[in-house]
């Protein structure tokens, strides 16, 4: 539960709220609140506790808002966007790769080989007994004793539709329709940001995650969109690694967005 408020007032950068987030250009919003949660066990290091910062996305300007709150490293789950504000850690840094500078590699071409059977196509944030099966194979194989692993139709349908601001979903597909992937996505005045990403967990051969990022940042430079966010990187989180195959990637410190070499 939240414990504790903090406000900006008007004109104030999101910086000075953040606990040292860099400068970035004033909000839209006059007046916001900022709660930080209770602790809770950390789902990405043992023995360690986590609490975030966060605050409500709601009112015509949610959208606007929220493109700052990227930039200053936030994520969004349903109407509340956050960021982890855990005293004496910083393991959680958040990053995002520039589209257009995307690197290809021999795996990335392997891969993009094996999957070219595969079409991704942006669909509207519509939740869909099809997608859900699709969930519940992923999160049962992949996360089984996760708190995902045992959502509802219903819990399924709030994480795609409950939000407040512009969000999308891609559905991978191939030539018979059949659906392998989906990645649900918020569209960003800089580009977008991930969600949340799901596949085929028995389709080991495709290397599913990887090709559903890849898409989604060659989508982007195609869309002249500069950035994909993609959440935070842990270097000591095995569940994090993934986005280390994706360079030149930045990752967000005291001095703003920098390229890093984990």
């Amino acid at each position: 539960m939240p414990e504790g408020r903090n406000t900006t007032t008007p004109g104030q950068p999101v910086a000075a709220e953040l606990d040292g987030a860099p400068t970035i250009r004033p909000l839209v919003t006059p007046l916001q609140h900022f709660y930080r949660t209770s602790a809770m066990a950390c789902p990405y290091l043992p023995g360690q506790h986590e609490r975030k910062l966060i605050t409500d996305l709601a009112g015509r300007d949610a959208k606007a808002f929220y493109d700052d709150l990227c930039r200053a490293g936030f994520r969004r789950s349903h109407h509340l966007a956050y960021r982890p504000s855990c005293a004496g850690c910083n393991a959680c840094v958040p990053v995002r790769v520039p589209s257009a500078l995307l690197r290809a590699t021999r795996s990335s071409r392997r891969i993009r080989q094996i999957n070219g059977d595969i079409v991704g196509t942006h669909v509207p944030a519509i939740a869909t007994v099809e997608q859900f099966r699709l969930f519940t194979r992923y999160e049962r194989q992949r996360h089984a004793n996760s708190e995902m692993a045992a959502m509802t139709y219903g819990d399924y349908c709030a994480m795609v539709e409950d939000s407040p601001i512009d969000t999308g979903l891609v559905e991978f597909r191939d030539a018979t329709r059949e659906l392998h992937g989906v990645c649900l996505i918020d569209l960003l005045d800089d580009g977008y940001s991930a969600v949340y990403s799901f596949f085929d967990p028995h389709q080991k051969r495709r290397s599913l995650g990887t090709y559903m990022v890849r898409w989604l940042i060659e989508n982007a430079a195609a869309q002249d969109l500069p950035y994909v966010y993609l959440g935070y990187w842990i270097a000591d989180s095995n569940k994090m690694a993934y986005k280390t195959r994706f360079r030149p990637l930045e990752a967000l410190g005291d001095d703003g967005w920098r390229v890093i070499e984990p």
